[in-house]
């Protein structure tokens, strides 16, 4: 069984970008980046992997994108932004993908996710949505948690879950800090 992974940043106080979606206040940190090119290639959008094929993959060789994350690329022209993951957007308002390397799920969410879970390969990354990553928790199908401590704090915006959690327990598996504040640390979420 694949593992089902919320990878993603987050501010000191929680928060994964600002309210209007915004993600350029946090800092950045080239050793920080060196390490995220290093252990988790396959995350790095396509412009920043040039050339770039699966067998560069580490980790992960799947990705799901909720719509709003999904856009930030695509109002750059990036509509196919992790060419080396298979890649699939969750979003029950968009009708098509616009492009045909990006797999649209619109109906049927925790079947289709544990379905992907049950083929053989790699993790599955789940990329922003705190909705997404919060309804999937919800439903018992995320395995771990990585999350990219920032050394800034931002005071509102979009929270790296939403409200309607339920608790649930954590195991710290593994944590790497950096002299500029950033931090990693993988969770393993108990059940």
């Amino acid at each position: 069984m694949r593992e089902l992974v919320y990878y993603i940043a987050a501010t000191l106080d929680g928060f994964i970008a600002r309210s209007n979606g915004s993600f350029e206040d946090f800092p950045w940190d080239e050793t920080f980046i060196d390490a995220l090119k290093t252990h988790y290639p396959e995350t790095l959008p396509a412009p920043m992997r040039p050339g770039a094929s699966r067998a560069g993959n580490l980790r992960f060789d799947a990705v799901l994108m909720g719509r709003a994350t999904y856009e930030i690329g695509v109002k750059q022209g990036l509509t196919n932004p992790y060419p080396t993951l298979d890649q699939y957007v969750v979003s029950g308002s968009m009708s098509a993908s616009p492009d045909p390397a990006v797999t649209l799920i619109d109906s049927m969410l925790t079947e289709r996710v544990a379905g992907l879970k049950a083929k053989a390969g790699k993790a599955i990354w789940i990329c922003g949505g705190s909705m997404l990553a919060t309804t999937l928790l919800q439903a018992g199908l995320v395995d771990r948690i990585i999350l990219k401590s920032a050394p800034v704090c931002f005071g509102e915006g979009i929270p790296l879950f939403r409200d309607e959690l339920d608790v649930f327990p954590l195991q710290k598996d593994a944590h790497r800090s950096f002299d500029s504040g950033y931090s990693i640390t993988e969770y393993l979420v108990r059940r």
